[in-house]
């Protein structure tokens, strides 16, 4: 048959093969592979001659033994099957005989000899079946006993062994129940005590999902399709008895990674299987299993990206279980979160996207919406790398599936800084391999939005690739400049990198490499000769000229300039310049990409430039530099009137401190401010004549302004003040002007008359009061200083309550003025305060603030419990609220020192607020009993446990874009740093994190807080 098809070839082989002749050998295994592909699916002779003269015609051996294999591997049982292979190795061995020959041997001893040797008549068939009739028998006979659980077998493993052993050697077709059987005895085995240690579930995953996925596609025939189903439910059981016995995500998880060469096979029939096999097991978690560890693996979110590559799969059954199982695993994960609203979000979502067309970009947010706000960000950055190594894929509708779907990631800022790093590495490591130009360009685009959203994050990954002279990672750079503002922003971070630059005395010699100033330095000179760059750096160029003289000078400092005057121009040997040659380098760069070739030229004919290779000449040689600039008018200063407008507005402010008189003096000033008079700018104009006009430059403005000030005291003291707004705004204004000279004892009496104010009706009244409160006490002087902390300790509870307020504006004045009172106050761990009120949320940030205030002030619980006793007759509701909760917690955790500290008054004055809150409760809906304190265990409060000074905040603050925010405050030994000498000591207190309030009560003190 051979003889006849090569003596009367078709009219077509001519043709064909003159275009075989010219194709390379990648595009060749490509055909190969789509031929081999035809070929499952149509079993025609014409394909088979076509795959054979494909490989007469290769020039690659391994080309030639790889495909010829693969083709031998179909199955036999067909006879068209073995006409078509008998024809493609027969045109094959006409240029390859001896590849053909030794593919031929191996595939007898390894395929049919093994077949042959497990036959339905061979002894070594009768023993396989005897052994596993008898393991069938031992399963069932353990499995009705009730005592089985009490036992340990511990010979369980050595048994799969076996059982496995036999599953490798079955044939690659089924005839028999025997694979199907030995998975079901495993799934009984497994079931029993001890329990199977990882290693041994991964050989019995392994060995099963091998033997399954790899058997050949199902034929018409009904014997194969029976056999394979109950096989393929067999293992479906097998994967469902794991997720029972450990209940976990971590366990699904697991099971997900043997899954994952199957599911980046290139048989779309081996992907079919997986996903489908994927989607019962979690169709059968969702509804039957209830997972019991709140675990989050990080690997959850390589399996969800594993799976969403298929969404575009050849096979439209793929498609939708890929789907499914996507949806399946956020379902998980919202169960194992609690949140019914995100559930039916969920489902909505799911069965909108049903109605969608299939490319919809509506589809793509919505998963990427979802997949934000159930992943953590471990899983979050695993699902983006996995998408990152699709795009490498030679199937175009793959990588567009990719790219669509990092785009969609990045255009949605769902990207969060600690991210970014991980994900550029990624992305660098992948683009080597990426194959479509198109593919490349929207990477390039992701990039600059990635670049723009964390700039500063993006600047440092990519400085941390590789060193600047790699070619590799100019188009990162490239992609960093698509816009003026980006490109500012990166030369700008370059330049303050430059800057960082450690003492000689702290620096290794081995690390001196990799300072970041060098990284920086080695950018700069790269991004020189980038097109994109070329305006930003004609911007910048004041800039990094400054900071390429400084460095080379520092550079000096190291003594790290060997091979500065080593460099030859007219040298065609590519080599790595040192760092002090790279910076006079750039140095030189600098002048000529900028268009200034005049000063380079001046320098280079009065071998200028060689001055600044030594530290001797280095002063002479910018010397000359700033000659020739002088000459050519080079510019060094912006353009921009912003600098001038900057200056000016500092200085003006400066002004009302008392610092400034010691650097320049009042006559200086005042020439500098005259200067500014004739601006052409209006706000320099503006602000230097306000300059001119403060009580600095004019002492004798302090006395008119205080007795100005006393007037308006005594507008405060009338029953019915009127305007109070404007009279607040006016006292603000003459504070502002006074400064530092003060307002002396009327700070005082400004403080008692703006304590009331803070419980006005009107929300802006008492916010302008507690605003103005915060400037009042600081302002004092300090003779009055200790009145006025007196004063501001007796605000600290009205200001904690007011952190409730129902007005967002009086939430955040009273955290700036609570902020202020407590660094008055000198308090421990006011930083820390700080990142709480500006980051914190929720009840851990209520608990820390009410920590850092009671702890602060140790030994005045009863001041502060008696200050909040005031609220409880509150018309406002929330205040009175927080009061309850502010009072319940003191009571709680510091009722020993209470006994100590109150006094007889005082407890009188708790019976009247008893006897107060029980008349005024008696007219209520007995659904709601009154509460006093002394009357019982009053309003519900958490769980709390003991030790409440020796404590930590556990939720430290952090906002996107500041880093790991505040450090979170360790309270060591002492009463203001957690263990106090008080006999009190062992007072109950509160667990780290914990609420000092009672929960379910309105929303407003959660969203102040």
């Amino acid at each position: 048959m051979v003889g006849r098809s090569l003596s009367s070839s078709p009219f077509w082989e001519e043709a064909l093969v003159s275009k075989i002749r010219t194709k390379s050998a990648l595009e060749q295994s490509l055909m190969l592979e789509g031929i081999l592909h035809c070929i499952q699916q149509h079993s025609q002779t014409t394909l088979y001659h076509m795959f054979g003269l494909i490989l007469r015609e290769s020039a690659s051996e391994e080309l030639v033994t790889w495909h010829l294999a693969k083709v031998l591997e179909l199955s036999h049982q067909s006879s068209s099957h073995r006409e078509g292979m008998a024809l493609a190795v027969g045109i094959t061995s006409s240029s390859h005989l001896e590849q053909v020959w030794a593919t031929l041997e191996h595939l007898g001893r390894t395929r049919f000899l093994r077949s042959a040797l497990v036959s339905s008549d061979s002894q070594d068939n009768a023993l396989k079946a005897s052994f596993l009739s008898a393991s069938v028998m031992l399963a069932k006979a353990l499995g009705q006993e009730s005592s089985t659980q009490s036992y340990k077998f511990t010979q369980i493993p050595e048994l799969i062994q076996c059982l496995l052993c036999i599953l490798q050697k079955e044939p690659n077709f089924l005839a028999t129940l025997y694979r199907q059987k030995v998975i079901l005895v495993i799934v009984k085995l497994s079931q029993l005590r001890p329990r199977l240690k990882p290693m041994v579930k991964s050989r019995i995953l392994q060995t099963c999902l091998q033997s399954l996925y790899t058997l050949p596609r199902r034929r018409c025939s009904a014997c194969p399709q029976v056999l394979y189903q109950k096989c393929m439910q067999a293992l479906d059981l097998l994967l469902q008895s794991f997720v029972s016995e450990n209940k976990s995500m971590d366990e699904l998880c697991f099971l997900l990674q043997h899954t994952e060469p199957w599911l980046k096979s290139s048989k779309s029939y081996e992907r079919k299987r997986v996903v489908q096999s994927i989607f019962l097991l979690l169709k059968h978690v969702v509804d039957r299993v209830k997972l019991t560890e709140e675990a989050m693996p990080s690997e959850l979110g390589h399996q969800v990206g594993l799976l969403t590559l298929l969404w575009r799969d050849k096979d439209e059954v793929t498609q939708s279980h890929s789907r499914q199982c996507v949806y399946l695993l956020l379902q998980l994960l919202i169960q194992q979160k609690g949140s019914t609203a995100e559930y039916m979000r969920l489902n909505k979502m799911k069965n909108f996207e049903t109605s969608l067309r299939r490319d919809s970009e509506m589809k793509f947010y919505n998963l990427v919406k979802a997949l934000d706000e159930n992943l953590t960000v471990a899983q979050h950055t695993q699902l983006v790398l996995t998408l990152l190594q699709g795009l490498c894929s030679h199937n175009s509708l793959h990588c567009n599936l990719a790219s669509k779907l990092l785009l969609t990631i990045i255009e949605d800022h769902s990207i969060r800084p600690e991210q970014v790093a991980e994900i550029l590495q990624g992305l660098f490591q992948e683009l080597p391999r990426i194959v479509f130009k198109e593919i490349l360009h929207s990477m390039m685009r992701a990039v600059a939005l990635l670049g723009t959203q964390h700039t500063q994050q993006a600047v440092e990954a990519v400085l941390s690739l590789c060193q600047p002279s790699e070619r590799q990672v100019v188009p990162l750079w490239k992609a960093l400049a698509t816009t003026s503002p980006l490109a500012r922003k990166v030369i700008t971070l370059l330049y303050v990198k430059l800057k960082v630059r450690p003492p000689r005395e702290l620096i290794r010699v081995p690390e001196q490499a990799k300072l970041v100033s060098l990284l920086a330095l080695g950018t700069i000179y790269e991004l020189l000769y980038v097109p994109e760059y070329r305006a930003t750096v004609r911007w910048a160029f004041a800039g990094i000229l400054l900071g390429l003289l400084t460095q080379l000078h520092y550079l000096f400092e190291l003594d790290a300039v060997e091979g500065i005057s080593d460099y030859q121009e007219e040298s065609l040997e590519v080599k790595a310049l040192s760092p002090s040659r790279t910076c006079l380098e750039a140095l030189k760069g600098l002048f000529w990409t900028t268009n200034y070739w005049e000063v380079f030229a001046y320098l280079k004919l009065l071998r200028g430039w060689e001055l600044f290779e030594h530290l001797e000449t280095y002063p002479e040689g910018v010397t000359l530099l700033a000659r020739a600039m002088a000459h050519y008018d080079c510019e060094v200063k912006s353009p921009e009137e912003r600098d001038n407008i900057v200056a000016v507005l500092i200085i003006a402010e400066f002004l009302n401190g008392q610092e400034l008189t010691q650097y320049v003096s009042r006559r200086t000033m005042d020439s500098f401010l005259s200067l500014g008079l004739n601006n052409p700018n209006q706000l320099v104009r503006t602000m230097s004549l306000k300059g001119l006009s403060s009580t600095l430059m004019h002492p004798q403005k302090v006395v008119l302004l205080r007795d100005q000030l006393a007037s308006l005291l005594d507008s405060f003291l009338k029953p019915e003040p009127k305007d109070l707004l404007g009279l607040m705004e006016i006292l603000g204004d003459i504070l502002h002007r006074l400064g530092a000279q003060g307002i002396g004892c009327i700070s005082l009496k400004i403080a008692q008359q703006l304590l009331p104010l803070f419980e006005n009706e009107q929300e802006g009244v008492r916010g302008e009061a507690i605003l103005l409160y915060g400037d009042v006490i600081h302002s004092g002087g300090k003779k009055f200083r200790q009145q006025l902390k007196n004063h501001a300790f007796q605000a600290l509870v009205p200001l904690l309550l007011h952190l409730a307020d129902s007005c967002p504006d009086v939430v955040m004045k009273t955290k700036f003025t609570f902020l202020r009172c407590a660094l008055l106050l000198k308090w421990e761990f006011r930083k820390e305060l700080f990142g709480k009120l500006a980051w914190g949320r929720g009840l851990g940030a209520e608990n820390d603030i009410f920590i850092y205030m009671v702890e602060s002030n140790f030994g005045s619980y009863h001041q502060f419990l008696m200050q909040a006793l005031v609220y409880l007759s509150s018309p406002n509701r929330c205040l009175k609220v927080t009061a309850m909760k502010f009072i319940g917690g003191i009571l709680q955790d510091y009722f020993t020192d209470l006994c100590f500290h109150l006094k007889r008054g005082d407890v009188k004055t708790l019976r009247k607020c008893e006897q107060g809150c029980l008349s005024r409760e008696q007219g209520r809906d007995p659904r709601h009993p009154a509460w006093a304190p002394g009357t019982g265990p009053g309003p519900p409060t958490p769980h709390l446990g003991s030790g409440h000074r020796a404590m930590t905040p556990t939720h430290p603050a952090w906002a996107p874009g500041t880093g790991p925010g505040p450090p979170t405050p360790r309270l060591g030994s002492g009463h203001r740093a957690g263990t106090p000498t008080h006999p009190s000591a062992g007072a109950p207190g509160r667990a780290p994190g914990a609420c000092p309030f009672p929960a379910g009560l309105p929303s407003a003190p959660q969203q102040a807080l």
